[in-house]
């Protein structure tokens, strides 16, 4: 079903990284920028950070925002209101990051480097925080080298379902459209983004569409369907 296709643009949260972003009620966010060596109050940096994913969340559907996304500095400082240090500022930036950033398990791991001896592999992620917690896991867990290109829309401002972090990956890439393949969870940003950009798109996750050319229940079992 697969096999006149060359590469695979994934999806990252919900289709090879799980238990991301950590912002819900109770979430003490204060105990990791304290142990980065952060000095404003805890009660100041559970606020601006609750208020700026708050600020993220309800731009992030907005059609008016899916070329120009917000970024993260943006947001606390339109939520501080008050004056921060720029060095305290990484810091929550920094906070926000581990927040919102999940975990790849071993088994993801090894699938990805199995897709990759048959695909070439792209990243197309919607992230709100600065890339460089996700790049230095990646890195740590030795599947940075498996991305010949990627796509952080914190890097851009341009969000799924907007085909362009699609169409530049590809362009990245240097092939054909019918040569690609997406594949994520999210039939409304993955699935809309792909069809918009002219790409064929998997569902995973328990997510289905019969503009979809297939679903999976996972990542892992697209992989185990091609006998990797």
């Amino acid at each position: 079903m697969f096999e006149e296709k060359e590469a695979l643009l994934l999806d990252m949260n919900s289709t090879f990284m799980f238990g991301e972003d950590r912002f819900g009620q109770g979430e003490e966010f204060s105990e990791y920028y304290q142990s980065i060596g952060g000095e404003l109050p805890g009660e100041i940096v559970n606020r601006v950070i609750c208020q700026s994913y708050a600020y993220l969340d309800e731009k992030y559907p907005d059609e008016k925002c899916r070329h120009s996304f917000p970024s993260l500095e943006f947001a606390i400082a339109a939520n501080a209101h008050m004056e921060i240090p720029e060095h305290e500022k990484e810091k929550i930036m920094e906070t926000f990051s581990f927040h919102e950033q999940g975990v790849i398990s071993e088994m993801y791991v090894n699938a990805l480097g199995r897709l990759e001896e048959k695909f070439k592999l792209a990243l197309v992620v919607d992230i709100w925080a600065p890339k460089a917690m996700w790049v230095h896991t990646f890195k740590e867990l030795g599947i940075w080298k498996l991305f010949s290109a990627h796509s952080f829309s914190s890097d851009h401002g341009m969000v799924k379902p907007s085909p362009k972090p699609f169409e530049m990956v590809v362009n990245e890439l240097n092939f054909p459209k019918e040569k690609c393949l997406v594949i994520g969870d999210s039939i409304r940003r993955d699935l809309g983004g792909a069809q918009a950009a002219g790409i064929d798109c998997v569902l995973v996750g328990g997510a289905k569409s019969n503009m979809a050319v297939a679903s999976f229940s996972s990542l892992l079992e697209f992989q185990e369907s091609l006998q990797l």
